[in-house]
């Protein structure tokens, strides 16, 4: 497996960029552990793809350069790099069995055929599909055939580092969660170094270790899910990440209290926030404590999700969502608390205060 390093990468796709806004991947420049997990997630056009084929060689970055265990392989192909890839929709051969499916890039390194038959099985068993060994790919379903693509990928074990670009777009539900299992178990068994792209915040925060959090082409957060969850870095990582996500409001910041229309909310902290700059609070709906004592706010609707209530409200002029127990009730007169550990402070859409 491989640490790999993004050394100041930057990719416009267009020729002689003239200004940021020209780069599809603007500047990327971190390290990633040897054997980590990593999810790279954001809507569609966010550049997550763009990155991917950058690591994985099937794109030149316009400028920086990328490391494998300190060797440079910016320049180098993808079969040089020994990477594995496993794309959006299934790359296999119709006319080969399922079996030779999995075989072939073993053969193809020349891996002896006792060793070769070994981790096919193993891979066949893994994703469940052990009775169609000797079937032909071409007459399997679309889940079935990117399950093979999958064990593609999985089979070898002499990769620096195996790349998925979301994978389990054609997989029925049970199924992703299925897979999703299993390659969180062979990641904690064998220590591959993995990198999965989705736009789905459940995939990625079940897959990964670290999930790397993508919008308008740069990193705007790398963290744990519990990171992510409670300390949002950017508003765009609190709006993305959650269900509903995070609540941000306008505010105006003077020492350590906060304003938001008419209410005054003292802070456990002092954010350090430059004058001039665009200021905001974000707290999530989990944190927003609905009863009859705080600041005044006027319900609109209640969704019933089956395990808590969402209640969509008006707060200081703007919408909010707070989410409260199934069997909680809501007063004639409601009025909400903010718990004071929760609050997060934004300054131009950046996280402030604290160890922020």
């Amino acid at each position: 497996m491989a640490r790999i390093n993004l050394e100041h990468i930057r990719h416009a796709y267009g020729e002689k960029p003239k200004s940021e806004d020209d780069y599809a991947l603007k500047e990327v420049h971190y390290e990633w552990n040897d054997g980590g997990a990593y999810a790279l997630l954001g809507p569609s056009g966010c550049g997550k793809t763009t990155l991917l084929n950058i690591i994985s060689g099937l794109l030149q970055p316009s400028e920086g350069r990328i490391l494998f265990d300190g060797r440079d392989v910016t320049n180098l192909s993808t079969q040089q790099r020994n990477i594995a890839q496993v794309f959006q929709f299934p790359v296999i051969y119709d006319t080969m069995t399922v079996y030779d499916n999995l075989a072939f890039p073993l053969r193809n390194r020349h891996v002896p055929e006792p060793e070769v038959d070994r981790r096919v099985r193993e891979t066949i068993d893994m994703i469940g599909l052990a009775g169609w060994a000797k079937k032909k790919a071409r007459g399997l379903t679309a889940d079935q055939k990117q399950k093979i693509s999958l064990g593609r990928g999985l089979v070898r074990n002499d990769v620096n580092a195996i790349l998925f670009d979301e994978p389990l777009t054609v997989i029925d539900p049970h199924m992703k969660w299925v897979l999703r299992s299993q390659l969180k178990k062979l990641h904690r068994q064998f220590g591959f170094t993995m990198v999965y792209v989705t736009h789905d915040q459940t995939e990625a925060l079940t897959f990964a270790d670290k999930v790397v959090v993508m919008y308008d082409g740069q990193i705007v957060q790398i963290g744990t899910p519990a990171e992510l969850f409670e300390r949002p870095s950017h508003t765009f990582v609190g709006y993305f990440i959650g269900s509903p996500g995070m609540n941000v409001l306008p505010a105006s910041i003077d020492g350590s209290n906060v304003t938001l229309g008419p209410n005054t909310i003292a802070l456990d902290f002092q954010p350090k926030v430059a004058a001039g700059a665009k200021t905001e609070l974000g707290i999530r709906p989990e944190f927003v404590r609905l009863g009859r004592e705080g600041m005044h706010v006027r319900v609109h609707k209640v969704e019933d999700t089956g395990r808590h209530k969402i209640v969509r409200a008006e707060f200081a002029g703007k919408p909010i969502a707070i989410v409260v127990h199934e069997d909680a009730e809501i007063p004639a007169e409601p009025r909400v608390t903010f718990d004071p550990s929760a609050i997060n402070i934004y300054a131009n859409s950046w996280r402030v205060g604290r160890e922020a």
